[in-house]
């Protein structure tokens, strides 16, 4: 089966990808290039922001490389083998290079300020650390649908009023205020569809992929929206914004503590050498190891809150399994992944489990829904 190949290979490239990341910075620390790079940057500099900066740079550019084969099969041969892709190679690099830039205006700026704390707070950098990432968060939250997603596409209101008034009456009716509801050029890079909740505060919006408006009907879609205003009626938002604090002190605390206890074990004598600094990657890969699983587990009991929330308020199962098995067609999705594959990676769960559980919530609700009911796809 293509998509059960298709995944199976995704997930052999990530994972590939995440153990070769950390062999190639673990023999970088411990072949002690990390310590000849520095030496080598500070031939030409003696300011030690510059030398973290160019240092990142360096290895970012050699990572960058060194994975390019991986990569670019991943992102562009792949996805073109299996017919999902709309890209060709110039419009790969294109949007490969928009992202580039992105990373860097914001990264940057990042990593200047994190460097700034180690220097200044020593051993206990990851407090102000972690609180400043927490307002750093919130602001990129109401950017981003204003300037960062218009860089990447075409953003415009949706000009369906009968699909708007749909909407318009779910937001409404979860005492959300939502200004417009807004389309996305999804297909000039890709055949999937999908649908979005995004922004914070005055930059809330609801976002659909052109190949959604173009290939499903209004009760489909309708349930597609129902099901992301859920996600706001059970503060799914709130909460993964108060539990992703919670998880990133925690976090940076441990990275913080395993950082400092294992800088003796190369040879380094301070937290804020810049060649030690490799150690704090090593440790962010082993605690994801840990944290990737538990917070999977949170995103799909918020995923199955949300579908129960959107058979409440459309009274549509029908249209929303149908919704959600073309969506999955259309995707490429693997309906049944292995259950320790589901568990460790997957943040939504499986279609045949979401479906399943639908059912089950429709029958004891005594929710039906006769097919011809539904509308034609909107155009």
């Amino acid at each position: 089966m293509d998509s059960k190949k298709y995944n199976n290979t995704k997930l052999a490239l990530s994972i590939f990808d995440t153990i070769a990341g950390f062999i190639f910075i673990y023999l970088f620390v411990a072949l002690s290039w990390n310590i000849k790079l520095e030496d080598y940057i500070r031939n030409y500099t003696s300011s030690d922001y510059l030398v973290f900066i160019m240092f990142v740079i360096a290895v970012g550019v050699a990572g960058a490389i060194i994975f390019f084969p991986v990569n670019f099969y991943s992102g562009y041969i792949l996805e073109h083998k299996y017919k999902l892709s709309n890209q060709n190679l110039f419009k790969y690099f294109l949007e490969k290079a928009k992202g580039l830039l992105v990373s860097v205006v914001i990264g940057i700026p990042i990593l200047l300020l994190f460097f700034w704390v180690l220097r200044e707070y020593g051993t206990n950098w990851w407090l102000p650390f972690a609180i400043l990432m927490f307002f750093i968060s919130v602001i990129l939250s109401q950017i981003f649908p204003v300037f960062i997603l218009p860089f990447f596409y075409k953003i415009k209101p949706i000009e369906n009023e009968s699909l708007k008034t749909r909407i318009s009456e779910l937001a409404k009716d979860a005492g959300l205020k939502v200004e417009d509801v807004y389309s996305f050029d999804m297909s000039k890079n890709t055949k999937k569809a999908n649908a979005a909740f995004t922004g914070l505060g005055k930059t809330k919006r609801i976002i659909l992929g052109d190949t959604l408006l173009d290939s499903y009907s209004e009760n489909e879609i309708e349930t597609v929206i129902a099901h992301e205003v859920g996600h706001y009626k059970h503060n799914h938002i709130t909460k993964n914004i108060i539990i992703g604090t919670l998880s990133s002190f925690i976090t940076l605390f441990l990275i913080a503590k395993l950082y400092e206890l294992s800088l003796s074990w190369f040879g380094f004598e301070s937290v804020t050498q810049i060649s030690a600094l490799p150690l704090l990657t090593l440790w962010s890969i082993l605690i994801g190891l840990v944290t990737t699983p538990i917070g999977n587990i949170l995103s799909r009991k918020f995923e199955y809150e949300a579908d129960r929330y959107a058979i409440d308020a459309t009274r549509k199962p029908v249209s929303f399994i149908n919704t959600l098995e073309k969506l999955t067609d259309q995707n490429l999705g693997d309906k049944e992944p292995h259950p320790f594959v589901e568990w460790f990676f997957y943040s939504h769960p499986s279609i045949n489990n979401r479906i399943s559980a639908i059912k089950k919530y429709s029958d004891l609700m005594n929710i039906s829904e006769e097919p011809e009911l539904q509308t034609g796809v909107v155009n």
